[in-house]
């Protein structure tokens, strides 16, 4: 059965775990909500086993396979937890899914996330995980769905807003889901105490002084966004970090170390290594990493390895050990990353 991701807990507060699911979509916020809710929901019924697979590159289909139909020496119930990050089995995958479909092991559940979906990536394998188990599609929130979202999730948080409140929170977080729900818990901590606020909905003014001291762009999420390949935010963003005082030298630190491991983790993919255990050893999040890997295939490794290079030429700028335009040279260098078009303004 395909499901939507907001019909995904009554489903499994309401039914035994099925099988298998799938539950797959660019929205990395809701993909990993989705997942921790069978996750959790496995724990409660007591699957105290958990594997986990990282089907990318030169997988071998037969580890999960044998994994799979291998008995339990510590745990009668398993999850088996695995990541597809491209949405595409190929067909020894397609295979591997569909067997254990047709027969699913007792007291197994196999939890297929994918950060990426279309209806192109649809095959007889998600039929199968459709028949056998529950397909959770997680499609991009549209612009005028995003204000009913916002409400929803901070109902969630025993908190409401009226609409003009709600407007400045969308403009605050521009689409992001997961900045949205930073702030939301951000709010919901903010006002943990008092009883009237939470009763009442928030008004513009309120909203207002609660995000102002959050409301500039910090250095984090103007790497962010050059990342998610939105070349005209990252330069917007930069241009206010500028009106706000910020001097290239003291953002060039972070930039630089954010270049160093990516251009590292381009590297392990383009020699074909294990890109998906290197994010889990750089330690970045689950919920950041499809973006990281948008980044990577956007680039070869040696166009990164050459950003690090640049960083330092404007870095030297800034500090002036070099003639040039600081700011002008991290504009040109943040548009390189985010677009492999406008890799020509390095020329």
């Amino acid at each position: 059965m395909e499901l939507r991701p907001d019909r995904l807990e009554r489903q499994l507060a309401g039914e035994p775990l099925k099988p298998v699911y799938l539950i797959a979509g660019s929205e990395p916020l809701l993909v990993l909500e989705c997942a921790d809710a069978v996750r959790r929901r496995a724990r409660e019924e007591g699957y105290g086993e958990r594997e986990v697979f990282d089907a990318e590159g030169s997988f071998d289909w037969n580890t999960l396979s044998m994994g799979l139909a291998s008995l339990s020496l510590f745990a009668s119930r398993r999850l088996f937890d695995l990541r597809l990050p491209s949405g595409k089995p190929g067909r020894d995958g397609s295979e591997a899914i569909q067997a254990y479909c047709q027969n699913p092991p007792p007291d197994t559940v196999l939890l297929i996330t994918a950060q990426d979906w279309s209806r192109a990536h649809a095959g007889k394998w998600s039929e199968a995980i459709a028949a056998t188990g529950h397909v959770v599609p997680v499609w991009p929130i549209k612009p005028h769905e995003q204000d009913e979202w916002l409400q929803k999730r901070l109902r969630a948080r025993g908190l409401t807003a009226t609409p003009p409140a709600l407007a400045l929170l969308a403009e605050r977080v521009e689409g992001n889901l997961l900045a949205a729900a930073q702030e939301i818990d951000k709010l919901a901590l903010l006002l943990k105490g008092d009883a009237q606020a939470r009763a009442d909905a928030i008004d513009a003014p309120t909203m207002r002084s609660l995000i102002a001291d959050s409301s500039r762009f910090d250095v984090f999420g103007l790497i962010e966004t050059a990342l998610s390949g939105d070349a005209q935010r990252s330069v917007r963003m930069l241009h206010s970090l500028r009106r706000e005082g910020e001097q290239v030298a003291g953002l060039m630190p972070m930039i630089a170390r954010e270049l160093l491991s990516i251009a590292g983790l381009a590297r392990i993919k383009d020699d074909g290594g294990n890109l998906a255990g290197a994010m889990r050893e750089a330690r970045i999040w689950e919920s950041k990493q499809a973006m990281y890997r948008r980044a990577i295939d956007r680039h070869p490794a040696s166009r990164w390895e050459s950003f690090v290079g640049e960083a330092g030429r404007i870095d030297r700028i800034a500090k002036g050990r070099d003639a040039g335009d600081a700011w002008l040279g991290l504009e040109r260098l943040l548009a390189a990353m985010a677009d492999a078009r406008a890799r020509r303004l390095l020329a």
